[in-house]
């Protein structure tokens, strides 16, 4: 068993990328067919929650309530202005724009990790800052100027702050969530972010005109909530406590590749040649920071 583990690892990582990947179309359909953003996102947090708790059921740890309030930062970075950012981002950009835009977590996490963490800058971080920068605004400037299907300039800067959101949250409360079962984390971090959102999304989901909404439209929110969300959470852990960072960072080109192949193919979306110089920019960009020296590579060469 213990000869499977990167290959489990590695199929893990892969599977939650191609879930987070199909999230954008799926989601963008189900937004386009009754379900609003602020619905979706509610669903998305209450059924994560509710699946969540039930799988803590089988797994042994209690969380001190000291931590378990600690918690309530991770939800709103984590969950809360992550998830809100991104699903309104979406519905307004399109799927192939806001997949891109993904990518650009890792330069986030290297910015922060250094004003936060103190991680040396080096030259190739730098680069791959600036690279990832004028991908990004490259991206976003194109969007300004196209039509509905190939984004929106408020899209894409709503889907950059998720990311910046979610890079935040991992930089300050890493030690924290690597404390505890990944069921433990997930389970306190969505029942904050039930408890923050719920009060004010609570009456908008209560009149969905759930009569008039066609099957696949309901299936398709059901596989943001248990594919995009619970089942693409556990499974990127499971890849990240095995495999190093960098493979791990390479997986989340897997996004926008699938992505942007079922939104063309489906007629969601176009794909233009500005996107894919501002592709090739921040994948560079993010290349070159992966590629960069850690604080402990450095001290380990001391």
């Amino acid at each position: 068993m213990g000869n499977n583990k990167p290959l489990q690892a590695h199929l893990s990582l892969l599977s939650a990328e191609i879930f987070w990947g199909l999230l954008a179309p799926i989601g963008k359909d189900a937004m386009l067919h009754g379900i609003d953003n602020i619905t979706l996102v509610s669903f998305r947090v209450t059924g994560a929650a509710l699946l969540f708790w039930i799988a803590s059921l089988f797994v042994k740890e209690r969380m001190p309530w000291r931590h378990v309030l600690f918690m309530a930062g991770a939800a709103l970075l984590g969950v809360v202005f992550n998830q809100c950012l991104y699903t309104f981002g979406l519905s307004y950009t399109s799927p192939v724009n806001a997949s891109i835009v993904t990518t650009s977590m890792p330069i986030f996490a290297m910015v922060l990790s250094f004003f936060i963490l103190r991680e040396p800058l080096t030259w190739m971080k730098v680069g791959g800052v600036l690279i990832g920068c004028i991908g990004a605004i490259s991206l976003i400037l194109s969007s300004a100027h196209s039509g509905g299907k190939t984004g929106n300039i408020w899209g894409d800067l709503m889907c950059m702050g998720a990311q910046l959101s979610f890079a935040l949250y991992l930089t300050i409360f890493n030690p924290l969530i690597r404390k505890y079962n990944v069921v433990t984390v997930n389970k306190w971090m969505f029942t904050w972010s039930c408890i923050f959102l719920l009060p004010f999304t609570g009456s908008h989901v209560a009149q969905l005109p759930v009569a008039v909404i066609a099957s696949k439209t309901w299936v398709e929110v059901f596989y943001v909530v248990v594919f995009g969300t619970f089942l693409s959470y556990l499974l990127a852990v499971v890849g990240q406590r095995v495999l190093r960072p960098t493979v791990v960072s390479v997986y989340n080109y897997v996004q926008p590749v699938v992505s942007v192949i079922v939104s063309v193919l489906t007629g969601l979306s176009i794909f233009t040649v500005p996107q894919g110089i501002a592709v090739i920019f921040i994948f560079s960009g993010v290349w070159l920071v992966i590629k960069s020296k850690s604080k402990r590579d450095i001290e380990k060469e001391k």
